[in-house]
């Protein structure tokens, strides 16, 4: 087994990331870690949500901090405010026993004035969403002279919201920088901003998707036609007790229509999706944080950068179409070296894409009655 140390991690950090119960470092990290803190030049990364990219960028990027400087000197963009939230809330762990770097978070639907006055404190690492930062640069009240490196996260999903324009005015705006850029696939957008903005030279490397799937996670499937899914969903949330998890439907109207169901029958519920207003998704957000509801319903898009801990399942109350959607949504799961459960509710036609999954992923499911 290799561990953080053999990688060249310090051991100021590995305390912090053992207290955190990281402790065996996942493929990601392996092949990424030793490059980025030896080399540290332009990098391309395939792989999915939840293989441990944070850590894979995040400790080799603390490492060319000067936290003795005031200037800002690294850079994260992120698709959603959440994701931003959540590595910045890493960073800070990973650096408790290590001299103090400081990370700001930036994002929309939170007031500019705040977040303008909150980087007028030290501030190393700035992790941003692309609009907000655009914004902030506009207005000609963040720094960022000084930025050394560049962490594009979840990069087709950047693209796949509309972040283009926005990708391409900061990555102008700041010279000589070297780019590390985390994708989980490698659309056509995606190879036009490798080959401009990274060196012909830039390594790459890939995540084989057999490996990515927490082996911490008990994959089940459920067979049920549609009319009997409600019902079914009671009964294994009624097993769950005060267990809390995530229910997953495909469209933005199953979702709101789900739980509103669920509610009638007196289980504390909400849901998120695409029409809910940002002050309104974090409402939600924070009552499932503070345990004030026990199910929350959502969507695969609107589910990016959850970080709620001790999830015990994740309900697939309608299947994903995609891959990489059942790794997402099956990663809400089983964090921090704890177990966990995901139920697929499957109809008779739907089961190829179990065996699907099974195939592709590495992973077996249980049929549970």
């Amino acid at each position: 087994m290799t561990t953080f140390l053999e990688l060249g991690i310090s051991k100021k950090y590995i305390k912090a990331l053992t207290e955190n119960n990281i402790i065996e470092p996942t493929e990601i990290q392996v092949k990424t870690i030793p490059y980025l803190l030896s080399e540290g030049k332009d990098f391309v990364g395939q792989a999915q949500t939840g293989t441990g990219k944070t850590a894979a960028f995040g400790l080799p990027l603390l490492s060319y901090v000067n936290p003795k400087s005031n200037k800002t000197q690294a850079l994260v963009l992120a698709p959603t405010r959440e994701l931003g939230q959540q590595i910045a809330k890493q960073l800070f762990r990973y650096t408790k026993y290590s001299d103090k770097i400081f990370t700001e978070a930036v994002y929309g639907g939170e007031k500019i004035d705040k977040q303008i006055s909150n980087l007028q404190r030290t501030t190393h690492v700035i992790v941003a969403t692309p609009g907000r930062l655009v914004d902030l640069i506009e207005r000609k009240v963040v720094d960022l002279s000084d930025v050394k490196k560049i962490v594009l996260d979840e990069a087709d999903e950047m693209l796949s919201m509309g972040f283009k324009k926005e990708i391409t005015t900061i990555l102008n705006h700041i010279k000589e920088y070297n780019t590390w850029l985390f994708s989980a696939t490698m659309p056509h957008g995606i190879q036009n901003i490798i080959s401009e903005y990274l060196s012909e030279d830039a390594l790459k490397i890939e995540v084989a998707k057999k490996d990515v799937v927490n082996k911490n996670i008990h994959h089940q499937y459920l067979m049920c036609d549609k009319n009997e899914r409600v019902f079914a969903l009671l009964q294994f949330l009624k097993s769950q007790g005060e267990n809390r998890g995530v229910v997953f439907c495909r469209t933005k109207k199953d979702a709101q229509v789900l739980a509103k169901q669920l509610i009638s029958k007196n289980i504390l519920t909400d849901s998120i999706h695409g029409d809910l207003l940002q002050k309104e998704r974090d409402k939600v957000m924070r009552a499932f944080k503070n345990h004030s509801i026990r199910v929350l319903v959502a969507t695969d898009v609107a589910a990016r950068g959850i970080d709620v801990e001790n999830l015990s399942y994740v309900v697939h109350y309608q299947l994903p179409d995609q891959l990489d959607y059942y790794t997402h949504r099956s990663g809400r799961t089983a964090r921090a070296g704890k177990k966990g459960v995901s139920l697929a509710f499957v109809s008779t036609p739907e089961l190829k894409m179990i065996k699907f999954f099974e195939g592709k992923l590495n992973i077996s499911f249980e049929r549970i009655r």
